[in-house]
């Protein structure tokens, strides 16, 4: 009985360690980012002149509570692609705090870097049966909605402690290491992560830009955009949906 009662402690001892090294809860992570630029603007007149895909690189630092995304590599040459006056531009980047249901956002708004303090947005999420291996992580497909009817597809993992994602995206039960968003003809996949045995990385709130954190604040750069699009003079909370929306 002793004998065996050993065997039993060893065994609890043994699945606590492997449990430990199998549990991520501090790393970096690169994601590739892909835009089809065509689909994007089929409507438009120079829809025809653009290259297909939009191709970026983007890191996702973390640790237990907290998480910053940012571009590390421009792999385009090109003038910056810009939509709406909304630079998807190497200068912008999302910390966010989840313990403190906090993010702030560094956004390139027609020429210059503008941060914008909110809260952690929600999604409802559907989790799915599907199954499927990125970077190394075996990952459980989950559907989502955004904006009341833009359909969110995602790939997460528990082994990665961490309930966050790419471009602010989380609430699931672990990391999203995958992302599609139809509509928008876009994609998001890890191709590499990095797990650190401890807190090694500084994650800290981006500092340089005009800080947006009272109303009055929002409803001047709310003014400012308006006057670049007429189409949305009339419109506020269009123009506040931008400037908060998921994708940066």
């Amino acid at each position: 009985m002793k004998q065996l009662a050993c065997l039993l402690l060893l065994s609890i001892s043994f699945t606590l360690v492997k449990a430990q090294q199998l549990f991520v809860p501090n790393g970096s992570i690169i994601f590739e980012k892909k835009v089809n630029l065509q689909r994007l603007m089929e409507n438009s007149a120079i829809s025809e002149r653009m290259k297909k895909y939009k191709t970026s690189l983007w890191e996702l630092s973390f640790d237990n509570s907290k998480s910053r995304f940012h571009p590390v590599k421009k792999q385009d040459d090109e003038q910056e692609f810009s939509l709406f006056g909304l630079n998807e531009s190497s200068e912008n980047e999302l910390y966010t705090n989840y313990h403190q249901d906090k993010r702030v956002i560094k956004k390139r708004i027609l020429g210059e870097d503008y941060l914008l303090t909110d809260t952690i947005p929600k999604l409802e999420w559907k989790i799915m049966h599907e199954m499927r291996n990125i970077a190394g992580y075996n990952c459980r497909k989950a559907i989502g909605v955004m904006n009341d009817s833009v359909y969110v597809v995602a790939f997460y993992t528990d082994d990665i402690l961490l309930k966050g994602g790419p471009e602010g995206f989380s609430g699931l039960p672990g990391m999203i290491l995958g992302l599609a968003i139809p509509r928008y003809f876009s994609t998001w996949f890890a191709t590499k992560v990095t797990p650190y045995a401890e807190q090694s990385l500084a994650i800290t709130p981006p500092g340089k830009g005009k800080k947006i954190e009272t109303e009055k604040d929002l409803n001047k750069l709310i003014e400012i955009y308006s006057r670049h699009d007429e189409l949305l003079k009339q419109k506020p909370e269009l123009v506040k949906k931008r400037f908060y929306g998921f994708t940066l």
